[in-house]
């Protein structure tokens, strides 16, 4: 019976992710293989020995699929790893970039605002700025990439001035689609955590306000009020989350986790 709820639960979560494979020309056989890797690497993964991952026998038991087949599918999974390169790096770099302008000292003015950058300088420079929040990104390419996104712009001077307090995704840009999976991964990650009987520390917060019977009317009222005061809400729990970043200096281990919350529309039409 818990099953049945299970796959019809599972029914109404693939709906919307359906749809967009099918506008994104992503076919049922390219689903299927993508769900079968998967498989195969969240059941090696998750389920091994002694932080080992699970033999084959055991991963063809639980997901169904042949020893062989469960054997080719790990194969592809080793050697994709070998070749991923983390390029979503990029779009948390320039969010860290933007967070770091605008909350640390060293790039305010005397009225707390985001000052105008040189370009190079010892201290208080765009390069002193990247060189802190852009990791190992190539600097260069970062900077044409805010130019281009229209994050920062170039003064007369050779300053350049910050024009955004968040990276946001547009509707064309290919990251988005990352985004997509980003989101829809970690609100996952949270329910799964919370309905596991098994879990070592206490559920995690989650929650909705939702009403069935709103007037269309004021649809756009509330989109007004979620755009305004959603992003002041994550605005303060960035600045928090900044705050608490480890320092390699500090009396702790040094150990990191990656935290944060998300804020979302729900509109049905019913």
């Amino acid at each position: 019976m818990l099953k049945e709820h299970v796959i019809e639960s599972c029914r109404h979560l693939l709906r919307p992710v359906v749809r967009f494979l099918l506008r994104q020309g992503v076919t049922w056989e390219e689903f299927s293989d993508l769900s079968k890797d998967t498989y195969v690497e969240m059941a090696r993964g998750e389920y091994g020995i002694q932080g080992r991952p699970t033999n084959n026998a055991r991963v063809a038991m639980m997901t169904g699929l042949s020893r062989r087949e469960v054997s080719r599918v790990r194969n592809k999974l080793i050697d994709a790893d070998r070749e991923t390169v983390v390029n979503e790096r990029e779009g948390n770099r320039l969010s860290q970039i933007l967070t770091g302008w605008h909350l640390d000292k060293e790039f305010l003015g005397e009225d707390d605002r985001p000052k105008d950058l040189p370009a190079t300088g010892p201290m208080g420079s765009l390069s002193t700025l990247l060189k802190r929040y852009a990791g190992d990104l190539p600097h260069s390419a970062i900077r044409k990439e805010m130019v281009q996104r229209g994050l920062v712009q170039e003064m007369e001077d050779g300053c350049l001035r910050v024009m955004k307090r968040d990276y946001v995704f547009s509707n064309i840009d290919p990251d988005i689609v990352r985004q997509m999976g980003v989101a829809l991964h970690d609100h996952a990650q949270t329910l799964d955590h919370n309905l596991n009987d098994e879990r070592l520390t206490d559920p995690r917060f989650e929650g909705m306000a939702d009403n069935p019977a709103v007037s269309v009317k004021a649809v756009k009222a509330f989109q007004e009020l979620l755009q305004e005061r959603g992003l002041a809400f994550l605005e303060e729990i960035d600045a928090w989350l900044s705050g608490h970043e480890t320092d390699q200096s500090s009396d702790d281990d040094g150990r990191k986790v990656r935290l944060g919350v998300g804020v979302y529309l729900i509109h049905d039409d019913i």
